[in-house]
């Protein structure tokens, strides 16, 4: 698939020189920054927070791709609007049913694009009713809450289902994306990439972008 947004994870960031590992991403053409937020709670790791993504705001010019794996994400949509996020991706297990809608309209409200991610054991079938109120879908393919983990591949095939019935929906995969997993994705049909090791740990990162766009 062509127009890849290419989202390069912090994550994988030397945090000493972070503004000069964004710098690196923004030259080498990446679309969005992909900025985990993880609470210790919801996923067993603690990363950063509201001051980090405002201080980022301020150095990078390039939309901020912020993926909330927090319990109670409603509760933080605001602050993390006001620090500067421009897409708020919040996972489907960790909102009751019955509030997934208005949680959806609440993030849209703020004049940002509203995601929702989903876990490797998540089916697409479950989710279904909400995707049409989403801009992005993000499929996990590995557990989330470490980088650096193996692609699994029977994730990937959850990608065609949504894009079948959603063929405007910008659909995320996040978790083991290389050259290889990437196409791997693309082919079936997603039209974004996160990547954090790949890119990070490349000792080209413009190739390791373009590697992933083609």
């Amino acid at each position: 698939m062509s127009n890849v947004i290419i989202s390069p994870s912090i994550l994988s960031a030397d945090f000493a020189n972070l503004e000069r590992d964004i710098k690196r991403a923004e030259l080498a053409g990446a679309d969005w920054l992909h900025i985990d937020v993880m609470d210790g709670h919801f996923v067993p790791n603690i990363t950063i927070g509201v001051p980090v993504v405002a201080s980022i705001k301020k150095i990078s010019h390039l939309p901020l791709d912020v993926h909330l794996m927090i319990e109670n994400p409603q509760k933080f949509v605001e602050p993390f609007v006001k620090a500067g996020a421009d897409i708020l991706t919040f996972h489907y297990e960790a909102v009751e049913q019955n509030k997934i809608s208005s949680l959806i309209k609440y993030i849209k409200s703020f004049g940002i694009k509203a995601g929702m991610s989903i876990k490797p054991k998540t089916a697409v079938e479950e989710v279904s009713e909400h995707l049409a109120d989403l801009d992005m879908l993000l499929i996990m393919t590995v557990e989330p809450g470490f980088g650096g983990q193996k692609f699994m591949e029977d994730c990937a095939g959850k990608i065609p289902a949504a894009r079948e019935k959603f063929p405007k929906l910008i659909i995320q995969v996040d978790g083991g994306i290389n050259a290889k997993t990437g196409k791997l994705c693309t082919d079936l049909g997603a039209n974004s990439l996160v990547a954090g090791s790949y890119i990070y740990n490349s000792p080209n990162i413009t190739r390791a972008v373009n590697s992933l766009r083609a």
